[in-house]
């Protein structure tokens, strides 16, 4: 099943914004996935949907070989800027998680974090993730829960967006045991483990500006709203969020499942 037209409106929606705030969130995720899958010297890794290219840094900076690839040309020009700046030789390009331009069996380790769960065609996803990971080669994948607190979030921000086309895959899917297990059980040796990232803000005001400047998704929902809707999503984000509030900030809980693999 093709989702060109929401492919090519994603392309540009994830770069609308300086993506790098955001990044700065999930630190602690990208931490993770990399003591997990731990990426040795020399070891070709793929960073699928890469973002500003923070977990391929990482990556890069054990002396692993690494790609990272996203959908977005403007997060690869940022993620190229943040390598540079960090002192590590990544290759980075623009491509897609459904049909990645990748060999077979080209990558030791295949990560991505809160990344390709984003892309409308699971299963198209799930092959590649797997066609393109050799034989013992390792994957993780992060990604936000069906009830955690970024569902949570998209359910508040829902009315405010387009409607997704018929037959895209809920991102949150990918945050299910069960729903990996179909994608991907056949092609690898699964292990699960859930966690919990919080972001501490100072108040749902102050969130609001970060998402609304910063988000793909929020902000370009916002930007093409009329003043008085827009009025509306603000209202409705600081709503959501005030009475998540304790010891004077707000904590957003957001639970995520780490999928680990070992390819058959």
């Amino acid at each position: 099943m093709a989702f060109q037209e929401l492919k090519a409106r994603q392309s540009v929606m994830w770069g609308n914004g300086p993506y790098e705030r955001i990044t700065n969130t999930i630190r602690d995720i990208h931490e993770l996935v990399i003591e997990r899958v731990d990426p040795k010297p020399g070891e070709k890794v793929l960073d699928a949907a890469t973002g500003t290219g923070a977990v391929a840094i990482l990556a890069a900076k054990r002396g692993a070989d690494v790609v990272g690839m996203d959908l977005a040309p403007v997060l690869i020009e940022t993620a190229r800027e943040r390598a540079s700046e960090e002192g590590v030789d990544i290759r980075f390009e623009v491509g897609d998680a459904e049909a990645m331009n990748f060999d077979d069996a080209s990558f030791d380790v295949v990560l991505s974090t809160c990344g390709v769960m984003f892309a409308p065609d699971h299963a198209a996803v799930a092959a590649e993730l797997a066609r393109v990971t050799r034989s013992g080669g390792r994957i993780a994948l992060a990604c936000w829960t069906p009830e955690g607190g970024l569902a949570q979030m998209f359910g508040m921000m829902r009315p405010f967006l387009p409607p997704p086309p018929e037959g895209a895959g809920s991102p949150f899917g990918w945050g299910s045991e069960e729903h990996v297990r179909e994608l991907l059980g056949d092609a690898f040796e699964l292990e699960f483990e859930e966690h919990e990232s919080t972001l501490a803000i100072e108040s749902g005001e102050a969130y609001w500006e970060l998402f609304s400047t910063s988000y793909g998704p929020t902000k370009t929902a916002a930007d093409n709203l009329e003043p008085d809707r827009r009025a509306e999503f603000r209202q409705t984000w600081i709503e959501f969020f005030e009475p998540q509030r304790v010891d004077g900030e707000v904590l957003h809980r957001r639970e995520y499942l780490l999928t680990l693999g070992t390819r058959r």
